[in-house]
């Protein structure tokens, strides 16, 4: 795998449409199907929340608790790997989808070998487990990966990205923030990102520019409106993320 030293803006090599959560708003969520779903869509980049089990044991999951999206309930990070891998996370989205269950991340990168997937990890900590959770996808991800481009790891948490660091410096890493305010540059290059992941309105031609500037890849999410998919290719950003997998074909929006 390539380091992180010598992947920036000047040499991106992912693709620059990503699947959100897999399928988007087409299947359920952060499940093997919508990543089946937004495979056959044409997608070869996707986005995923990856947390951590009671016994350390990591899998896919936005929330931290079950209720949303699974037929459990409560914290996520309380029960052990074996309880969650039987609860379904389909039935909640539609009946087509019901008994599809939680993805561990081993299920996922076995998923991504075999299409020649490319994947950003968006870490999603309990509270209280940061660092532990960013070494531990981390490590999961340096032992496991056999993709030709290196997962690329986010957070919203600085101390998640710390913990990544630790458990596999070779792994690119990206800062995701709501607001590309004052600091938030500088405290991605303090961490060793080679990217940033920001909320879509909020990107300025000045900012895109002082982050290229920096050496630094600029990523968007969530991408759902034409007119602001092209705002956006037109100020060079290296990756939009979108649930819109059935509009926008990667094939021919790519600039």
């Amino acid at each position: 795998m390539k380091p992180p030293s010598i992947i920036g803006v000047a040499n991106w090599p992912y693709p620059r449409w990503i699947a959100h959560r897999g399928g988007g708003r087409l299947a359920p969520e952060n499940t093997l199907a919508a990543f089946r779903l937004g495979h056959a869509c044409g997608y070869r980049m996707f986005e995923c929340d990856v947390r951590l089990s009671a016994d350390g044991v990591p899998f896919l999951l936005h929330d931290d608790v079950l209720e949303r999206t699974t037929d459990g309930q409560g914290p996520a990070a309380a029960r052990d790997w074996a309880a969650l891998s039987q609860l379904d996370a389909g039935g909640w989205y539609s009946e087509r989808y019901r008994g599809e269950p939680l993805a561990s991340l081993q299920a996922l990168m076995c998923f991504c070998h075999a299409t020649g997937s490319a994947l950003n990890v968006e870490l999603k900590p309990a509270p209280g487990s940061e660092y532990e959770t960013g070494r531990i996808v981390a490590e999961t991800l340096s032992r496991g990966w056999r993709g030709l481009l290196p997962p690329l790891l986010s957070s919203f948490r600085a101390v998640a990205l710390q913990g990544a660091r630790a458990g596999g410096a070779s792994l690119p890493r990206a800062l995701l923030v709501e607001y590309p305010g004052p600091g938030c540059m500088d405290l991605a290059l303090e961490l060793g990102c080679v990217a940033m992941v920001a909320e879509h309105s909020r990107i300025t031609p000045q900012f895109v520019e002082r982050l290229h500037a920096a050496g630094l890849a600029l990523l968007s999410y969530t991408v759902n409106d034409d007119a602001e998919a092209q705002r956006l290719l037109r100020l060079g950003l290296q990756g939009l993320i979108t649930d819109r997998v059935d509009r926008f074909d990667p094939a021919v929006h790519a600039a």
